[in-house]
C-alpha cells in the first residue's frame, strides 16, 4: 500500500509541477487569457499562480512542507476554479462544456488535496 500511495504522491504532485512549468514556459500566451478573464494584473498573476503550483507539487512528490504546498494548492484552486472556469457565464456549447470539464476536474482535485490536508501527518 505504501508503494500506491508513492505513486498517486507521484501522479499528483507531477500533475501540479507540469502546470505551474507551463505558467512560466507558456507564460506570454497565458497572460492575455488571464486579462480577457478580467483577472488584475494578469502577468503576476500567472506568474505567482505558477509557482504556486509548482511549490505545491513539489511538495507532495518530496514530502516536505506538505501542509504547507497543499494549502498553497487549496488556495490556488478555490480561486482560480470559479474565476477562470465560469462555464455558467459562456454561451458557446462548445466552449461552456470545455469551461465545465476544467471547473469539474479542479473540484475534484481540490477534494483529494482536502483529504490528504486531513490524513497527512503533521
Amino acid at each position: 500500500m505504501e508503494l500506491l500511495f508513492w505513486i498517486g504522491r507521484i501522479l499528483l504532485g507531477g500533475f501540479f509541477v507540469i502546470n505551474g512549468f507551463n505558467h512560466f514556459a507558456m507564460g506570454k500566451q497565458m497572460i492575455p487569457y488571464a486579462q480577457s478573464k478580467g483577472v488584475p494584473a494578469p502577468a503576476l498573476a500567472v506568474y505567482a499562480t505558477g509557482l504556486m503550483l509548482l511549490l505545491g507539487g513539489l511538495t507532495i512528490i518530496t514530502g516536505l512542507y506538505v501542509q504547507v504546498g497543499l494549502w498553497l494548492l487549496v488556495v490556488f484552486l478555490l480561486f482560480v476554479t470559479p474565476w477562470m472556469h465560469s462555464f455558467w457565464a459562456v454561451q458557446d456549447p462548445m466552449q461552456r462544456m470545455a469551461e465545465m470539464v476544467n471547473f469539474m476536474k479542479n473540484s475534484a482535485l481540490l477534494g483529494a488535496l482536502l483529504m490528504l490536508l486531513y490524513l497527512w501527518p503533521r
